[in-house]
Parts: structure tokens; sequence; C-alpha cells
């Protein structure tokens, strides 16, 4: 079988989608100029979307297709490419099935402990009892049915659980804000970890689309059956079990991990009795901190240990929404009503005169604005789409960096301060009970407060508060904004639109902090601790975690 990529096909000449594949083989046939009946069939391996402005929006294909004649006729074919200048870019199609290293021997007493049961601690876990370690994963939050109970009376009545929410649960922030799959890498582990999804539960789309989201309705069954796994290979699986502190062993130079000490608490019972948390020390050698951007307290313990962290640079703003239909005229022009399409994303970045960019993060289409607050007294808003991204509106973070140099040297931990800080802001200036900030984006630009919405609603489900998003985030956040918004409107025409609306603030994109790491993975201070994924500053996103979740177990698996 050969592959051919930059297949480029109008989205116009694919009467529907049931002709999708018809229509890719006769571009493929035409541009290597085979006979009618040369190809025996083809497989799409990725399309991506040509949306360029001044021309007809296009598909871009990658395309696998064996011949009638397989073995003679593809080499034939390769010979006569290879002595054309020009020749399209063909070659044999190569599957290198991955082998991960795998633990020989029963399950040992000393299991692995996993903390935090998001993208890189799930599939840390998943990989680790696969492979034979049987690993101890522990969440502080719920599985996802109790989580979603949890969300759902937040959204309705404003009563936050701490432990339970967007941030904190199975499968981590990342499942109820869309399942976006998008990476600028492709390194080892990446083939593995989407085939794993579908095997889950996500559409076989994510192996072909080169945008993949899963959508924050399919995902917690997906991230259930990975769990599932984890317990028929032998793996053990705690909900609302916190840690509390990690047991050591040794001084100086020379300490190493021992244990860690954790409180478990019960779901209620009938009537809403809560059980008391039982605490419990859990011997082991091998900690893996995977505890997300949110678990701040994890990062105090990690302060007062003296484990070696550090500032990194982190990115804070505001969510902003348009009119999905503007977003796909906008991209798409006169095709936007093809089936084909669906809705509309964008990317975009703005320099400023400063030098400081602003740019979007996380664009849901067809999505929400989410209540993401894991504090009291703290507003934090996110975005998420369903599977069909069908809402009316599209959402995106706009955010600026924050960079070390911004905060005070002194302390590793200033970040978090500054986040809590334009969080504990956003809350007093919605007047409480969590509802947010909210202005358009026409009196943002002239620096007037707003008195209500336009043409854009909100979505923000504890609903918001009309005034001025200024004072909320540090001066040079917003005065970048505000010059950033013009630029984007060059780019992308809705973006001129002054009934956007502002909704503010967006502060947990990533980590203000990194826990230093060495090539094996462990800490630089603690052997046997195990910093990983996005909370511990080496990740930004579902799947740059994910693949930092199974390096980190082969790096274990590799230690014997």
């Amino acid at each position: 079988m050969l592959e051919i990529a930059n297949v480029i096909v109008p989205v116009s000449s694919i009467p529907e989608a049931s002709q999708e594949a018809r229509v890719v083989q006769e571009a493929v046939r035409r541009r290597l100029h085979l006979a009618p009946d040369a190809m025996a069939g083809i497989e799409i391996r990725r399309r991506s979307i040509d949306a360029r402005k001044g021309h007809s929006v296009k598909f871009v294909y990658t395309v696998r297709f064996a011949l009638r004649a397989a073995e003679s006729g593809e080499q034939a074919l390769l010979r006569k490419l290879a002595r054309q200048r020009k020749a399209p870019q063909v070659q044999v199609a190569l599957d290198s099935p991955e082998e991960l290293p795998s633990y020989e021997g029963a399950a040992p007493d000393d299991r692995p402990l996993v903390v935090g049961a998001g993208c890189a601690g799930l599939f840390c876990a998943w990989t680790l009892a696969r492979q034979g370690l049987a690993p101890i994963l522990i969440e502080q939050g719920d599985d996802v049915v109790r989580r979603r109970e949890a969300i759902d009376c937040f959204n309705e009545t404003g009563q936050l659980n701490t432990r339970s929410n967007i941030q904190f649960g199975l499968g981590g922030a990342g499942t109820f804000s869309d399942g976006k799959l998008t990476t600028r890498t492709h390194g080892a582990h990446h083939d593995l970890i989407m085939e794993t999804l579908v095997e889950a539960g996500a559409s076989p789309e994510i192996l072909v689309d080169a945008m993949p989201h899963i959508g924050s309705d399919v995902l917690p069954q997906v991230v259930s059956t990975l769990i599932e796994q984890i317990k028929a290979w032998g793996g053990q699986v705690r909900y609302r079990c916190k840690l509390e502190e990690l047991v050591l062993e040794g001084s100086g130079d020379h300490r190493r991990i021992a244990g860690a000490r954790v409180m478990q608490s019960q779901a209620p019972k009938a009537q809403g009795v809560e059980l008391p948390p039982r605490p419990e020390e859990i011997k082991t050698s091998r900690v893996i901190i995977a505890c997300g951007h949110s678990a701040r307290d994890v990062f105090e313990m990690a302060q007062a240990l003296q484990v070696p962290l550090e500032p990194k640079t982190f990115s804070m703003g505001v969510r902003i929404e348009h009119l999905q239909r503007e977003v796909d005229l906008c991209q798409y022009g006169e095709e936007a009503q093809s089936p084909l399409l669906g809705p509309a994303s964008y990317k975009l970045v703005a320099k400023t005169s400063t030098g400081r960019r602003a740019y979007s993060f996380c664009m849901c289409p067809g999505g929400y604005v989410v209540a993401a607050a894991s504090e009291a007294f703290g507003v934090v808003t996110n975005g998420m789409s369903l599977a069909a991204r069908d809402g009316i509106n599209a959402n995106a973070g706009l955010l600026v960096n924050v960079y070390p140099k911004d905060l005070d040297p002194q302390d590793p931990l200033a970040g978090v301060a500054l986040q809590r800080r334009c969080e504990q802001a956003a809350y007093e200036t919605g007047g409480g009970a969590f509802k947010a900030p909210a202005q358009l984006v026409g009196d943002f630009l002239e620096k007037r407060p707003s008195s209500g919405p336009g043409t854009v609603a909100p979505t923000y489900p504890r609903g918001v508060t009309w005034g001025s998003i200024d004072g909320l985030l540090p001066g040079y956040i917003t005065c970048t904004l505000r010059e950033a918004l013009p630029i984007m409107g060059r780019k992308l025409r809705c973006f001129k639109d002054p009934e956007a609306v502002l909704t503010g603030v967006e502060s947990r994109s990533s980590s203000p902090i990194r826990l230093c790491r060495g090539q094996d993975f462990q800490s630089l201070g603690i052997r046997g601790l195990y910093p990983i994924g996005e909370g511990a500053g080496y990740a930004g996103g579902i799947m740059s975690a994910a693949v930092d979740g199974v390096n980190c177990a082969v790096a274990i698996l590799k230690e014997g």
C-alpha cells in the first residue's frame, strides 16, 4: 500500500459525505495519471481544511491507496515518480505497532501510586496497569456520574464542591472542556493514545481530522472505559481520595519516597449523610504527581518539602463569545452552509506595540462558557463544546502571557497568588454567587461599562454582571487585549463586532509553576517522586499530558 500527501479537493466537489471517498479516490487517480481501473481502494488518513482568504474552501487529504497490480504496480509507480522533477509526495505506507516495555512477574507489593486521574495520571496508570505493574490511582474528585451531578448542582444553585467540579474529578479539567486533541507534536505514543481513545468510545474521526475533538458529552464515557481497563489489569482506583502528605526517608540530597498519607472520604449515604473521612498511609517507593494545574495545595506542599520548583510562563485573560454563524461566514464565506464543513474554528495571534502578544486559546465552536471555579469566592471561566458543536455561540480564551519577570522573584508561587487575586476580584465585581463580570467588546475598547447584551447572549451558566472588566487583571494584560482586538479584527472580521461578549476571568489555561525533574522523570530533589503533566509544568493540553503520562510509565517500566 502507498501513501500520498497534499491531495486537494474543493469542498463544493463533494455532493455529500457518503461520496467523499469516491471523490477523493478520483482526485488521487487523476493526480497520479492512473488508469480508471488501476486503484483497488483508498483509506483517508488525514483531513484538514484550507480556508485561506481569496480562495474557495478546500479539503487537504493524506490518503493511503492500493493498486490492483499490488506490489509490482506500486514499485513501477514509485520508479516513475522518482524520475519526475515535481512529483507528488508518494511513499510506501508503513505501520509500526508500538511496543512498550513490560513488567515480568506478578504485580509487586510496592505498587506505584498515581495522584490525579486527569489526562497525564490516567494514561500513566493505564500504561502501568497494561504492562503489569498494578498501580494505585487516587483522585480527590468523583467519578464522572457524581462529578456531573456536582457540576450541575453548582451551575443551578452556586453550591461549589471544591473537590469535584470542572477542574477536579475523573478525566481532569479536559473532560468538560470539549476534549480537544490538537497538539503541535506527533511524537512517541501519539498514535497509541489516539487509537486507545477510539477503542474506548471516541469517534474514529479523531484519527483523521487535523483538529480532532471528542466532545464533553462523549469524553466522560471514554475515561470511564479506561478506568475499567485499569481495574481489569489489576490496578486499583480510588475516588474522593486526597493526597495529604508525602512520606520521605533519608535527608538532604538523599531523600526518597517511602509512602504517602491520604484522606479517604466516602460518598454520602441515603438522606445525604456524610461519613467521616478516613486517614491512611500507603507504602510505596514511587509516587507520580499528576495533580493538574489547579491543585494549589500540592504546589504548597511541594514548596514546604523543598521540592525543587520554579515559576514558568503562563497566561490569563478573558473568554470571548461571538455568534457561531458569524465565525462560519468569516472563515468559509459562501460555503459556510456546507454540512461537510461543520462549525468553523479559528486561531489568532496579535503582537502589540509593547512586544506582548494576545492569542486565542481553547476555541470552542458551537460551544458554551463554563463556570470553572474550584475555590470559594473566585470566578474562573473556561469553554466547552459537545460532540455536535451545535450551540449558537462560538467562544475562545483571549489570553496574554504572564512571565516570571512580571512576578515577585522571591516567591515561586507568586503566579498562583496572582491567579487567586484576579479570580477573587472577578467574584467581587460579579456581585457574588459566582456570577461573572462581562463587557461588550465595543464598550471595552471605548473604556465604558456595559449595561446589557446586544446580539450575542452570554452562555456562562451562573449568569453575568454587566460592567467593566478593567481592574480584574493586571494593567499590562488589559492594555494588551485592548490593542490586540482591532488587530485580530483585521484578520477575522467578527472580531470587529462591538457586541461580542468578554467574560472574566480566564486564569487556569496553564500551570504557573514547574516541578523540576530529570530525564528519568524523577524530581531533582526527591527520588521516587515523578511530577508529570500540565500541573507539573510539562504539558499544555489533553494530548501532551497523556503523552507525558505514557512516557513517565515507560521510564518506570524500564527501571524494572
